[in-house]
C-alpha cells in the first residue's frame, strides 16, 4: 500500500526531504524537543521514585533515556543502513512498556526487568520482516480507525498531564493554565504573520509557562554539577526469565500494530509516498535496536512515537531533517544536567494543554482518512464501527478487563491493538462473504 500523492517543494523535491536553513531547522527542532522531552524525563523520575533509586542512578538513567531518544530519532529520520522510516519521527520510551518494566522490577528485581527489555527487543528484531509483510493486507479503513484510536489515546495522556495523574481530581488553576496555553496557541496561529506562525505551538507553551510562573506554579530545583553520564547495566547483570518477561514480550508484538498506524499516519501528514510494508519493517527494526541500546544502560523499551505528528501538521514543516536535528539536540541534552531540570520545571498543565492541542490534530488526520472511503459500503462501515468499538472501550473504561488474566488483559486493554485485530477480522469476514457470493454455483 502506498502513501498519498507526494507533497513537493518548489524545486520538485519531496517536502519530507527538504533541507531548510539552519535557523528555521534549529527553531523547529527545539519545538519538537520541548513538546516531547517531558515524557522521557517523567518516565525516569517515575522509575526512580518507584524503585527508590539513588540520585546518581536516576541521573544516569535520565542520560541514557534521552540519549536513546536522540539516537533513535536520528535513525528514524535519516534511515541509514536499512533502518528507520526516513520520515519526521521522534522516539520515546513506551508508556505501557514502562508500567510493565516496573511490574517486573517490583515482582522480581530490576535485573529481571532489564533482561525482559533486551528479550523483547530481540523478539521484535526477529519478527520485523513478517510484520512488514502483514501490513499490506490491512484495509485503509482499519488504518484510519487505528489512527483515530491513537489520537484519542494520546488525548487521554494529555488530560492526565493537565490533571496531574490519571485518577486525580484537577484543580481549577490546572485547567486554567491548560486553557490559557491552548488559547494562546490558537490566537498566535491566527494573528502571527505566516513566517512566524510555524512557532505558534512553542510560543503558546511559552505564554502558558510565563502565566504559570507569574502565579507561582513554576519551581526550578537547583542540581549539583553540569554533566551527567550513562552507566552500563546500572542494575547489574541482566537476568533472563522468560516467564517474567511474557507481558513485555506480548507488548513488543502488540506494539507493531501501533508502529504500522504511526508510520501510515506520518506518511499521510507529510504527503510522502512509501512502500508501507517495507517502511514498517524498517521502523520496527530501528525501534528494536534502539531498545537494545537503551536496555544496555538500564533504559526502557523504545517506540517510535506520534507525539510530534501534531506539530508537523500545525507548522506544516515536513522535513525529516528537522526531527534529525531534534535528535541531535536530545543527544546533547542527555549530558547537560541543568537543561533537563529546566524543562522538567514546566508545569504539567502547560505541557498537557499543548499536548492536547497537537494530539487533537492526530484525531482529525485520522478522520480525514475516512473521507475518500465509501461509507455506504457495509463492509467499510461495519469494519469502522467494530474497530472503533474495540479500540475505544479500553480507553474510555480502563478497568473493563481487570478480571482477565494478565496476558489477555495486556492485549485487550490496548486500544490500538484491539482496533487493528477486530478491524482486520471483520474486514476478512466480509471479504469471505463477498467471495462466496461472487463464486459460480457448483
Amino acid at each position: 500500500m502506498s502513501g498519498p500523492s507526494g507533497a513537493t517543494v518548489d524545486d520538485g523535491r519531496s517536502a519530507v526531504d527538504e533541507r531548510l536553513g539552519w535557523r528555521l531547522t534549529s527553531s523547529m527542532a527545539v519545538q519538537h524537543v520541548v513538546v516531547m522531552i517531558a515524557g522521557p524525563i517523567a518516565t525516569v523520575f517515575l522509575i526512580g521514585a518507584t524503585l527508590d533509586l539513588p540520585a546518581p542512578t536516576i541521573r544516569a538513567l535520565l542520560c541514557a533515556t534521552l540519549l536513546a531518544c536522540g539516537l533513535g530519532t536520528i535513525l528514524q529520520s535519516m534511515g541509514w543502513a536499512g533502518l528507520g522510516a526516513r520520515l519526521p519521527f521522534v522516539m520515546l520510551p513506551g508508556g505501557a512498556a514502562v508500567v510493565l518494566f516496573l511490574q517486573i522490577a517490583t515482582a522480581s528485581d530490576p535485573r529481571t526487568a532489564t533482561g525482559a527489555v533486551l528479550m523483547a527487543a530481540v523478539l521484535a528484531l526477529a519478527v520485523a520482516p513478517l510484520a512488514g509483510r502483514l501490513v499490506h493486507v490491512v484495509p485503509p479503513v482499519v488504518i484510519a480507525t487505528m489512527i483515530v484510536v491513537i489520537g484519542i489515546n494520546l488525548m487521554k495522556v494529555a488530560g492526565g498531564l493537565v490533571a496531574g495523574g490519571a485518577d486525580v481530581q484537577p484543580e481549577a488553576s490546572s485547567i486554567g493554565l491548560a486553557g490559557v496555553t491552548i488559547a494562546a496557541t490558537v490566537l498566535l496561529q491566527r494573528l502571527l504573520p505566516a513566517g512566524l506562525r510555524r512557532g505558534a505551538v512553542l510560543l503558546g507553551m511559552a505564554v502558558g509557562s510565563a502565566v504559570a510562573a507569574a502565579k507561582g506554579h513554576v519551581t526550578v530545583r537547583a542540581e549539583s554539577g553540569l554533566l551527567q553520564l550513562p552507566q552500563v547495566l546500572p542494575f547489574g547483570t541482566p537476568r533472563f526469565d522468560l516467564l517474567a518477561a511474557v507481558p513485555l514480550l506480548i507488548f513488543a508484538l502488540a506494539s507493531m500494530a501501533e508502529a504500522a498506524g504511526q508510520t501510515t499516519l506520518n506518511a499521510q501528514v507529510v504527503g510522502a509516498e512509501i512502500d508501507t510494508g517495507r517502511t514498517v519493517t524498517r521502523v520496527i527494526r530501528a525501534d528494536a535496536l534502539t531498545s537494545l541500546f537503551a536496555g544496555t544502560f538500564g533504559g526502557q523499551t523504545m517506540i517510535t512515537s506520534g507525539e510530534n505528528i501534531g506539530i508537523v501538521r500545525a507548522t506544516r514543516v515536513r522535513s525529516r531533517y528537522v526531527t534529525a536535528a531534534a535528535g541531535v539536540l536530545l543527544v546533547a541534552a542527555a549530558f547537560v544536567a541543568p537543561l533537563g531540570t529546566l524543562v522538567a520545571s514546566i508545569p504539567g498543565p502547560v505541557i498537557g494543554g499543548t499536548a492536547a492541542y497537537v494530539f487533537a490534530m492526530v484525531v482529525v488526520t485520522g478522520l480525514r482518512m475516512f473521507v475518500p472511503l465509501d461509507m455506504d459500503d457495509d463492509s467499510t462501515f461495519v469494519t469502522a464501527v467494530a474497530g472503533l468499538t474495540a479500540g475505544l472501550l479500553p480507553i474510555l473504561a480502563p478497568s473493563l478487563y481487570a478480571a482477565f488474566p494478565q496476558g489477555a488483559r495486556l492485549v485487550l486493554s490496548s486500544g490500538v491493538t484491539m482496533s487493528a485485530l477486530v478491524g482486520v477480522a471483520v474486514s476478512a469476514l466480509f471479504l469471505v462473504r463477498r467471495t462466496r457470493a461472487l463464486s459460480p454455483e457448483e
